[in-house]
């Protein structure tokens, strides 16, 4: 039933427009809001309705999801003595929800406000409520049967190895040949960078997330909120998915972990890493590191063996100038309070670093070393591959015995039991699978990779010099075994270097040759050779303790 156009009669009508669009594809296809509002205002116009307000929503759901719906329902519960008309271009466009518009019908009715759309008036004459509530049903059917369909769809695309969700940072969806469908594809430079960050993190580089977050925040190329803070539950949330190893799961739709099709940005060996750090660490946010003090909590006080605090000190009552320096922070400690100079220790850190590495020519020895070895695992391949193999064998197995015995018992506790054992296993097997993989051929090249290591033992002072907290602090973990010890005007104790150092160093630095002759102990009498000899053989005549020698002259 349509409504005939008044021109005179409906000049005290009020009205408000409700529009609403569901879906970024219908702004897009059909102008989305703006449409909607034109034909609206030109109906109302046509009525002879006066038009006070309009609103408008960009997204789907419940009543109280749609902001624009709330505020207009206040808006007309406002004025007691108003009686609006809403009109709005059809019923799903209003509520699609069966109960939900029984609600609103009911509220607006208390305050005696006409709904209304191009096609008729909705009142309360028999016929109209009919098609009403069969309108608003049919669209509650199909609202329902769209998101079943759509959950299917999803559901089935993760179990062949397609991600569904939202795109983690570092990937994007688009069109990849030989594929059906968008799919997750590389996003540089965020890649990169995250790629760097959780292999920073696997590897100890970064000893928390804080500085997990701090790397990111730091990097000029990687993208962040309008604040500039990342907080750290979105960098908790990198770290945990898998998606960066190249796998896709959904636990909530019965999908256990699978290989992806999308690229993967790590291992799925660094992602445990990750993972058993995260299970296995109490992760603790440092907020004392910093660029100013890059040494803090790594040098202690040879008096009293706690770790350097660091501090700034303010001087001058105009100028208000700013002094940095390090001191020692325990009470009764000899040197409590003593202040030293930040350019007195870091500098003669910087010698000390420097005094670490290793000399030019012992280079070409080790390249060849590790080219060796390198060959040696390469003839080794076959070998591995077949162990690896049977490890997956092993693994497969247990799998099934537990499954066998998830299926027998009925005790939930045992159950419980056996599947958190199943899901280790399958986290076990995934490992297996790409190990095997990947243990056809060495990853990378030979020279390209050992060129890393080498630059890094050849100068840990470039490292440093980066100015970068993070780089400063890998410099400290990978070249000291231990924290230094400092002692006030005096300077650093012997540091204890880390292998790779001490081994070039003692090669080096060492007294080297023959071990003599008679070695670094007197000389072994020859009778003890002689008996440590023929008891070896069994040849050494039996006779009681203290008895004489047999041959001449005793011994």
């Amino acid at each position: 039933m349509k409504r005939k156009p008044q021109s005179t009669d409906n000049q005290d009508v009020t009205a408000v427009i409700y529009c609403r669009i569901s879906s970024k594809k219908q702004e897009r296809e059909g102008d989305g809001l703006a449409s909607q509002e034109t034909r609206l205002r030109d109906y109302c116009e046509r009525s002879g309705y006066n038009v006070v307000k309009v609103f408008r929503d960009k997204l789907t759901g419940s009543e109280s999801q749609r902001p624009g719906l709330r505020q207009m329902l206040a808006f007309v519960a406002a004025d007691k003595k108003a009686r609006y008309r809403i009109v709005f271009d059809h019923l799903d466009r209003f509520t699609r929800n069966f109960y939900d518009h029984a609600d609103l019908r009911r509220e607006l009715a208390k305050l005696g406000t006409i709904l209304e759309t191009p096609a008729g008036v909705l009142d309360d004459r028999s016929s109209s409520r009919l098609m009403e509530n069969v309108t608003v049903a049919f669209a509650d059917y199909h609202r329902i049967n769209n998101r079943e369909q759509t959950l299917n769809r999803m559901q089935a695309r993760v179990a062949n190895g397609f991600a569904v969700f939202c795109a983690p940072s570092g990937y994007a969806y688009g069109r990849v040949s030989g594929f059906n469908g968008r799919m997750l594809v590389r996003q540089e430079p965020q890649a990169s960078i995250v790629k760097q960050a959780l292999e920073a993190y696997a590897s100890r580089q970064l000893e928390s997330q804080a500085d997990v977050v701090r790397f990111l925040e730091e990097h000029p190329l990687y993208p962040k909120p309008k604040n500039g803070k990342i907080p750290h539950q979105r960098v908790g949330d990198i770290l945990r998915n898998p998606i960066y190893a190249g796998y896709v799961e959904a636990p909530s739709w019965g999908v256990e972990r699978r290989k992806g099709h999308h690229e993967a940005l790590i291992s799925y060996e660094t992602f445990q890493r990750i993972q058993d750090r995260l299970n296995g660490l109490r992760i603790t946010y440092r907020t004392d590191l910093s660029q100013d003090f890059p040494l803090r909590g790594f040098v202690l006080c040879d008096d009293c063996e706690g770790p350097l605090t660091a501090c700034w000190s303010i001087s001058g009552s105009a100028q208000k100038k700013r002094h940095p320096y390090y001191q020692c922070p325990k009470k009764g400690c000899a040197s409590y309070g003593k202040a030293i100079r930040r350019d007195v220790i870091e500098g003669e850190f910087e010698m000390l670093l420097k005094s670490a590495e290793p000399q030019p020519q012992l280079f070409a020895v080790a390249t060849a070393m590790m080219k060796e070895l390198w060959q040696r695992k390469q003839a080794n391949v076959a070998g591995q591959t077949k162990a690896l193999k049977a490890s997956l064998a092993k693994v497969e197995e247990q799998i099934e015995q537990a499954v066998e015995r998830i299926v027998e018992t009925s005790v939930p506790a045992v159950m419980r039991a056996l599947e958190e054992k199943v899901q280790r296993l399958e986290s076990d097997k995934l490992l297996l699978r790409e190990k095997i993989e990947t243990s056809a051929t060495p990853r990378g090249d030979f020279d390209r990779r050992l060129r890393t290591g080498l630059a890094f033992v050849a100068s840990p002072w470039n490292l440093w010099s980066t100015g970068r907290i993070e780089d400063r602090r890998a410099v400290l973990k990978l070249t000291f075994a231990h924290r230094l010890r400092y002692k006030r005007s005096e300077g650093f104790r012997t540091p204890d270097l880390t292998l790779p150092f001490k081994v070039l160093g003692d090669f080096l630095c060492g007294e080297n040759g023959m071990a003599r002759p008679k070695g670094f102990e007197p000389l072994t009498p020859r009778f003890v050779v002689w008996c440590s000899i023929q008891l070896s053989y069994g040849r050494l005549p039996r006779r009681g303790i203290g008895e004489p020698s047999r041959r001449r002259g005793g011994v």
